[in-house]
């Protein structure tokens, strides 16, 4: 697996703070409102400038963000999710949906998603940073004891001598019994 780390949440949490701050500057002083939303999302002048992945994600979870349920999404709730998403993590739906918004990889994103249930290792269905960083870490782990069991075999296989090797590959052990 590439060696990702727990900075895809921060990535995913920053990326919806600054869609947010374009969207607030768009709605002007009406606030962030779902109309606001989609005008900005559906105007040409944007298209360059709002992340169009971020913005969905907004949208579509709109009601969720609105705590209040004033029909405006605040700086407060804003923050509040930026918070939750940061500590709390990511679902694989959130990965699939923002994780290459924030300019990851398909291919690195497509193997966090592979091995989701590995990483999560509460099984609360999301995966936290500190998961991440943890599962790097075992695999990294994992790698080296690979490393040296095989570096192992081959040096019993250079001190004994192997079957598969030819005649004129000695053994260590073959010196002792020189003609």
């Amino acid at each position: 697996m590439a060696n990702i780390n727990g900075s895809i949440i921060s990535g995913v949490s920053n990326g919806l703070l600054n869609t947010y701050s374009q969207l607030a500057n768009i709605a002007g002083s009406g606030g962030v409102t779902l109309s606001s939303i989609n005008k900005a999302r559906t105007n040409s002048e944007n298209a360059s400038t709002l992340n169009q992945s971020f913005a969905s994600y907004i949208e579509t979870n709109f009601t969720n963000l609105d705590k209040n349920h004033d029909g405006k999404i605040s700086p407060d709730e804003m923050q509040s999710m930026s918070s939750m998403l940061n500590t709390g993590g990511l679902t694989s739906a959130q990965l699939t949906q923002l994780g290459t918004a924030t300019g990851l990889s398909q291919d690195t994103i497509s193997q966090v998603l592979a091995h989701f249930a590995d990483i999560d290792k509460n099984h609360d269905g999301k995966v936290t940073s500190a998961e991440i960083n943890s599962y790097n870490a075992e695999s990294s782990k994992m790698k080296l004891a690979d490393e040296f069991r095989m570096k192992a075999a081959s040096d019993m296989s250079m001190f004994y001598g192997s079957e598969s090797s030819d005649t004129s590959t000695k053994s260590l052990m073959s010196f002792k019994y020189l003609d």
